[in-house]
């Protein structure tokens, strides 16, 4: 029988207050929680991070609410784990990494900081572990400061002058040396009342197109299902026979953050090709939220930065030592009660959590260290600069950031930038009626410290990197480079691979670029370098080094709106023409 979204609330509300989901029924049957989380991203303020819910007297109405902030995420923590007789408190990636200036400005180590302080067990690693390289995630990991300086970013800045490193487990059974061997812990056994459940990590394949390739050279990022497999039949050897998958890997689906409907995306795909003994797979990466039950598997997500947290309640044979058929799964709110305005039937059903002192204290004493670099004044805009792309697939955020990059690297002979869309990780919104926005405020929107990099490329190339916006690999994986002021062009969608762009229609300052004819043209580090499969970058030639992408962007933002607030600009620079 399908469970309707407000008898799940029913139920979460009914289990905090009286215990876990699934008591003890029977001795043979050993109750366990899990509470996770995926894609935290070092969200460690609630910021304006909401989350959709249905209103509790018409269910098809959806409301927004203010959810979010780590000392709200730890009490709804330590809330879920008070009230199980044994719990797990997991991650599955992207803890760290894109993260906002509070913990980024310190190289994340205030987020690692806060799961220690909240008890988290393990983290699978995501592809943003991977952000700045292996030696810096170890780092990460064993502990230490920094000794390689990155812009504007502080290590150890926290008063002890000292970073502990991970209190808890990184797991990755399928990324491997070039000997073959685990770069971290494939997996982790918990032991609960003496029977063995182990938990096992991966990251997305895609993990190479997505980070620094230097980052990562000499690793090997295996399939996701295949490398939990293999964890599995090794963990078998040690007696244990309950499984769950911890895979930064995620999909998408219809309706509601606890419903199911017409799942698809890479998640599945890997779950179908999981041994059966898998009972549990937690998600991330898309940022999603999801409750599924496929194949007598159940397998989640809770969205992202700390919004939700997903909780499983299972039951394990003492006898078998597997887990039984019984699961229930459920994606609950964390509430931090910053809607002034909000409904108060809907307050009442989701009412808000007391900030967690521990990690309130933490997280105030980094945005004190953070405050005069985050609210240093960064210039003034009339509207917000978004990402909502036009039909060609530019958007405002995107010109202004490759406006800037090109502004910057001027005297490197730069003609044309570009920036990857998923280095443009928020809109840009004016904090009050004068417009004015902070370095903080630029800082969240390019958070990665990329230099950028200026290089001379022939027209010929600056076609096939174009063609490159669509993946052969995977045709529906589109990402579109935002340009700069001057270059426009066309495409077709009806059109084979390598043939979408029509070449009469690159023009520069309305002049067409010839195929043989020299190109200087600007991107970030990470482009580069390849990243994102735009692997012609690496073909570039006579290579200049620029500033920070951010500090780019602070320079440019500054000196255009000296004379008053500027204005988004609204034309597109690429034309679709089907």
């Amino acid at each position: 029988m399908q469970i309707s979204l407000q008898q799940r609330f029913a139920v979460l509300l009914c289990s905090l207050a009286l215990g876990p989901l699934l008591p003890t029924v029977a001795h043979a049957q050993i109750p366990l929680r899990i509470i996770a989380i995926n894609d935290l991203h070092g969200h460690l303020e609630p910021g304006e991070n909401t989350i959709g819910v249905p209103h509790p007297q018409d269910a098809t109405r959806i409301v927004p609410l203010r959810t979010g902030g780590a000392a709200f995420l730890a009490t709804r923590v330590n809330a879920l784990r008070k009230d199980a007789p044994a719990s797990v408190f997991v991650s599955t990636g992207d803890l760290i990494g894109a993260s906002p200036l509070v913990s980024a400005l310190f190289r994340d180590e205030p987020t690692v900081q806060a799961m220690n302080a909240m008890g988290l067990d393990l983290n699978a690693a995501g592809n943003h572990e991977f952000d700045h390289g292996v030696q810096e995630l170890q780092r990460m990991v064993g502990g230490g400061c920094a000794r390689t300086p990155r812009g504007a970013t502080q290590s150890c800045a926290n008063g002890r002058g000292s970073y502990e490193g991970m209190r808890f487990a990184l797991l990755a059974a399928n990324v491997v040396d070039e000997a073959g061997q685990p770069l971290f812990a494939p997996h982790k056994i918990r032991s609960v009342q003496g029977v063995n459940v182990g938990f096992i990590g991966a990251v997305t394949r895609s993990t190479p197109r997505i980070v620094m390739p230097s980052g990562i050279r000499g690793l090997r990022f295996e399939r996701e299902a295949a490398a939990v497999n293999r964890s599995v039949q090794a963990l078998r050897t040690q007696g244990v026979n309950a499984f769950v998958a911890v895979i930064h890997e995620g999909g998408d689906t219809d309706g509601h953050f606890n419903e199911c409907a017409n799942p698809r995306g890479e998640i599945f795909e890997i779950a179908r090709e999981l041994d059966p003994a898998v009972r549990v797979v937690l998600s991330g990466h898309t940022h999603r939220g999801y409750v599924c039950e496929i194949d007598g598997r159940v397998i989640i997500q809770g969205a992202s930065f700390g919004r939700l947290v997903s909780v499983v309640d299972l039951r394990l044979d003492a006898r078998s030592g597997s887990i039984r058929p019984e699961i229930r799964a459920i994606n609950v709110t964390v509430p931090n009660g910053l809607d002034a305005a909000l409904d108060p039937v809907v307050r009442a059903a989701h009412p808000a959590l007391a900030p967690d002192p521990v990690v309130a204290g933490l997280v105030a004493d980094h945005r004190e260290r953070a405050a005069p670099l985050a609210d240093t004044s960064a210039g003034r805009i009339t509207a917000a600069f978004t990402r909502q792309p036009d039909a060609g697939g530019d958007h405002a955020a995107g010109r202004l950031i490759a406006d800037a990059h090109l502004a910057a690297t001027r005297d490197n002979g730069a003609q044309i930038a570009f920036t990857n869309p998923g280095g443009v990780r928020s809109d840009l919104r004016p904090r009050g009626p004068d417009g004015r926005v902070t370095y903080g405020d630029l800082f969240t929107m390019q958070p990665f410290g990329n230099s950028l990099v200026t290089m001379t490329l022939t027209g010929a190339q600056l076609k096939t990197l174009l063609e490159d916006q669509w993946s052969r690999s995977n045709p529906d994986r589109l990402r579109f480079l935002q340009p700069s002021r001057g270059l426009t062009y066309a495409w077709r969608a009806d059109r084979p691979h390598g043939h979408r762009i029509d070449p009469d229609s690159i023009r520069l300052a309305g002049e067409r670029i010839r195929p043989e004819q020299s190109v200087r043209v600007t991107v970030n580090r990470y482009l580069a370098e390849g990243g994102d499969g735009f692997s012609v970058l690496r073909e570039g030639r006579d290579h200049a080094g620029g500033p920070l992408d951010v500090d780019a962007l602070t320079a440019h933002l500054r000196q255009q709106s000296k004379a008053g607030p500027i204005a988004p600009d609204l034309t597109p620079r690429i034309r679709r023409l089907d």
